[in-house]
């Protein structure tokens, strides 16, 4: 069965190439025939071929990385309206960026009819390649049959997340370690096409990824904070022992310099530019109901200082008499104005000046609150590892998880982030975060039932393998 499935699998990405190839040359070639047919007439003085060729290979890289860093190609991996989400919003910006394009060209403001035709005739042919896709890989590759193998934490949180993507994964079985010895389980792993193992100690985890790889059984795996750690460490070659390296100290030097230049550079024009909209949204929010319209409060940021953070007021004014709590779904304390405010995520944009001021980054893990955080603390001691560097606008976090995602995952996001940071992965979770702003569930609230993120039952500290289990 094993064999089977791996030389299915196989084909995946080569069909995946040659349906991303598809869709992009049918993009390029219309780019093309209204480029010829429209504009290289309007040109004072007109390309050569080779320019022409130019104009339109530009045109078809920006949307080739648009696609691509907005997760268009991924048919079969995201969902169906997550992919026509990113592909209809690379194209977008792929010709707005082509326009401008024109313009800088021809030197003039040119008509932007025929590409806005062109643009719903895009989008009419990326509706019906979806579809496409989507029925190809239906029949191709139906939902994985999956063993999912868990220890002393509840997976029914997990479970529910996989259920939601019927068409990739069928939990068939699972397998408890509390219950089934470990050669029991191991044994299992050959009747499926692929294992999830959820948080069970590393001694027994070892062992089981050692016999799905000799079984070639695709394995799922949640990791642990250690693991985080050590994805993010270096290589060191300097024995013919491999060794890995964690420096453990948030940002070097340099990273802290191109990081804060990044941070000016970007949040300085950004203010200028949206100070029109800034004060349309202060008299939106002054009009309701007469209150102030910025809403400061105390926030963490790196190394456990604390700051006022500036956002503009979504709630009533009395919305925090009984305590701190965080937003609830369909939460009474959230007033007309702000419900939009907190849709596009337009509340938070008064933190630039946080930025300029210094207290935030662009990019970091979310500011949290002081005595949020202390209770997060204490059943998850290692949250505070998330301020090694500045608290951020977006982050990786904001754009992979939830505002409701556990504080558990969203440390191990956080943590990912700041192991694993470059300049470059700033760049990108920046363009992220403009694909997530419309986006409904990464505002979703928490549960009515709740105070702060912790999901019953409460996650415990994680627990590495007893010292004498030590062996690889």
């Amino acid at each position: 069965m094993h064999n089977k499935v791996r030389k299915r699998d196989q084909f995946k990405r080569v069909i995946n190439f040659f349906e991303g190839f598809i869709l992009l040359a049918m993009h390029i070639t219309l780019f093309a025939y209204v480029w010829y047919k429209v504009y290289v007439g309007q040109l004072e003085n007109p390309f050569s071929l080779r320019g022409n060729w130019a104009v339109i290979g530009i045109y078809g890289l920006v949307l080739f990385l648009l696609t691509q860093l907005y997760g268009g190609f991924k048919i079969g991996y995201l969902r169906l309206m997550d992919v026509l989400y990113s592909q209809i919003l690379s194209l977008v910006c792929a010709n707005i960026v082509a326009y401008l394009q024109v313009v800088l060209v021809s030197r003039h403001y040119l008509s932007g009819v025929p590409l806005i035709r062109m643009t719903f005739v895009q989008i009419i042919a990326i509706l019906v390649w979806v579809f496409i896709c989507k029925m190809i890989y239906a029949l191709l590759y139906p939902p994985r049959q999956m063993l999912l193998i868990c220890y002393d934490r509840s997976p029914d949180d997990m479970i529910i997340k996989m259920s939601s993507r019927q068409d990739k994964y069928e939990i068939c079985d699972m397998a408890d370690l509390n219950v089934e010895s470990l050669d029991c389980v191991c044994d299992m792993v050959a009747d499926y096409e692929a294992v999830l193992i959820y948080d069970i100690p590393a001694y027994e985890r070892n062992i089981i990824l050692k016999r799905c790889f000799t079984e070639s059984v695709r394995t799922y795996v949640t990791p642990k904070i250690s693991d985080i750690l050590l994805r993010g460490s270096d290589n060191i070659h300097l024995f013919d022992t491999p060794l890995y390296l964690s420096r453990n100290k948030g940002l070097s030097g340099e990273q802290i310099i191109f990081k804060r230049l990044l941070d000016l550079a970007l949040s300085i024009p950004v203010s200028i530019v949206l100070l029109p909209m800034f004060l349309i949204i202060a008299l939106l929010i002054k009009l309701y109901d007469g209150g102030p319209v910025l809403y400061k409060q105390p926030r963490l940021t790196i190394d456990g200082k604390i700051f006022d953070i500036y956002k503009f007021r979504s709630m009533r004014m009395d919305s925090e008499d009984s305590g701190a709590q965080l937003a609830k779904k369909n939460d009474d304390r959230i007033t007309p104005v702000g419900k939009v405010l907190r849709a596009i995520h337009f509340d938070e944009f008064p933190q630039l000046i946080n930025i300029i001021k210094g207290d935030m980054s662009l990019v970091g893990p979310r500011p949290e609150r002081p005595e949020i955080a202390e209770q997060y603390k204490e059943i998850i001691p290692e949250f505070d590892f998330r301020l090694k560097v500045k608290a951020g606008l977006t982050g990786y976090a904001q754009v992979y998880g939830k505002y409701n995602t556990t504080p558990y995952d969203k440390l191990k996001l956080d943590l990912t982030y700041i192991e694993n940071y470059s300049f470059w992965l700033d760049i990108k979770l920046l363009l992220l975060t403009f694909k997530i702003l419309f986006q409904k569930g990464n505002t979703e609230g928490i549960e009515m039932n709740q105070v702060t993120a912790v999901k019953q039952p409460v996650v415990q500290p994680e627990k590495e393998a007893e010292p004498d289990k030590l062996k690889d």
